[in-house]
């Protein structure tokens, strides 16, 4: 089913929404590219595993789990800029949390301001996603969630550029070849120094986010609040339940979330095996993000000859291409199909997000919009278990072999199988629903 080129994306109508709202996709992006590299550099400053270490990503990605419901729940009964607000007030909080962080060097208290800036994000993510879904003609609504997701991308540059040019390239540890046999005064005193380098950021991320608050707060903005009888949530959850398109959209947001994750935050692993800096590793993802870019405008722009479905699967199937060579092809051609694995994942969340919302009454959607974000959990779990593969033969990153592939080659087998997940919804999609 293809698209007609008569059908606006955005109306002219809604445009001023759609430009505030789709402002606050590079928000999450940001914090997203910010705290993948943590994940390493935690690892180094403070002497953890990689599955320690991959706290990091249980606390970001748990707390959207926690709260895409509550956050769902509240938007459903009041408004979407009420929504708004409260998720910028979280994430915010969450951020500036960092300082008193980095004052008592406690991991927990680092992971724990984390938490508590993705219940900001979760509020933001459930408000916007379905907003966006309903902003204009049903017809276009994922292409039109591609195309504010395009958005994403750009915080994601941003937040990468600062974890590079602010954190990365001044941690004093990274530069210590075996900074684990240092007395511990001097341990210390650079412990102290880096965890003040890694707070900086989100201080006046946290800044910067109280005055985008105040300035959306003072801005009219129209609103979408249910009128008359809201069905109970019983029959919701019901309706959701039975509707096979929607549950299985929200395990392949899971599969794809944790892919995700996966290949953005083990970058820096599988670049250490191959002898490469954090600070270089850090380029390749920040290419890695620019084809994340350029992957969600030309899948916008397919999207009005292909069908959501038929797009999904084929990204899918050159997902799990780009996951074998990234699996088998030893040394800087496995990161460079790593970093192609992008492009390949750049339509995924969007266009798995509009299919399974497709059709779906506005109240419905509103509480289908907080299982999908609850799908994010994904990239809780997911990294744990790829960091305890890559910690089977030592803290190291390729200590042994399996089955004749380093730890960490290996271990991208989980974003295989993830992958065929994606495949297969594409294909369901394709083939029950679009034809």
């Amino acid at each position: 089913m293809s698209k007609t080129d008569k059908t606006p994306i955005v109306s002219r109508k809604t445009l001023l929404p759609f430009i505030l709202i789709t402002s606050l996709f590079a928000l999450w992006g940001f914090a997203n590219a910010v705290t993948d590299p943590m994940v390493q550099a935690f690892k180094k400053v403070l002497e953890l595993s990689n599955s320690q270490a991959a706290w990091v990503q249980m606390a970001f990605y748990g707390g959207y789990f926690c709260m895409a419901l509550p956050a769902a729940l509240f938007v459903r009964k009041y408004s979407y800029k009420v929504g708004v607000l409260i998720g910028l007030a979280l994430y915010a909080v969450g951020a500036l949390l960092f300082y008193p962080a980095a004052i008592t060097e406690q991991f927990w208290f680092f992971c724990l301001g984390l938490y508590i800036l993705t219940f900001g994000l979760a509020f933001l993510e459930t408000t916007a996603n379905p907003y966006i879904l309903a902003m204009g003609d049903p017809k276009t609504a994922t292409q039109r969630l591609n195309l504010a997701q395009a958005f994403n991308p750009i915080g994601l540059l941003l937040g990468l550029l600062v974890a590079q040019q602010f954190v990365l390239k001044n941690l004093q540890s990274d530069d210590i070849e075996n900074y684990s046999a240092l007395s511990e005064a001097k341990k210390s005193l650079i412990r102290t120094s880096d965890l003040m380098v890694i707070r900086d950021p989100y201080v006046v991320l946290g800044l910067v986010i109280l005055a985008i608050l105040v300035l959306i707060a003072v801005s009219k903005m129209p609103q979408s609040k249910a009128d008359g009888t809201v069905p109970s949530l019983s029959h919701t959850f019901n309706s959701l339940k039975k509707n096979r398109k929607y549950v299985f959209g929200v395990v392949s947001q899971i599969f794809y979330v944790g892919a995700q994750i996966m290949c953005w935050t083990y970058i820096y692993q599988y670049a250490e095996a191959i002898g490469m800096d954090s600070e270089t590793a850090a380029n390749y993802q920040i290419v890695a993000f620019i084809l994340f870019l350029v992957g969600r405008v030309i899948g916008t722009y397919l999207l009005r000859f292909i069908s959501s479905g038929k797009l999904l699967l084929l990204y899918a199937c050159a997902a799990i291409i780009a996951s074998l060579g990234t699996m088998f092809l030893i040394g800087p051609i496995g990161l460079y199909c790593l970093v192609a694995l992008s492009l390949c994942m750049s339509v995924m969340f969007p266009t798995i997000y509009g299919i399974a919302l497709e059709n779906l009454e506005e109240e419905e959607s509103k509480i289908g919009a907080a299982g999908l974000v609850m799908a994010i959990v994904g990239g809780a779990l997911m990294p744990g278990l790829q960091g305890k593969i890559i910690d089977i033969g030592g803290f190291g990153v390729s200590d042994t072999q399996i089955l004749g592939l380093s730890e960490v080659n290996f271990s991208f087998i989980l974003p295989l199988i993830c992958f065929v997940v994606i495949a297969f919804y594409g294909l369901m999609t394709n083939k029950h629903y679009e034809n």
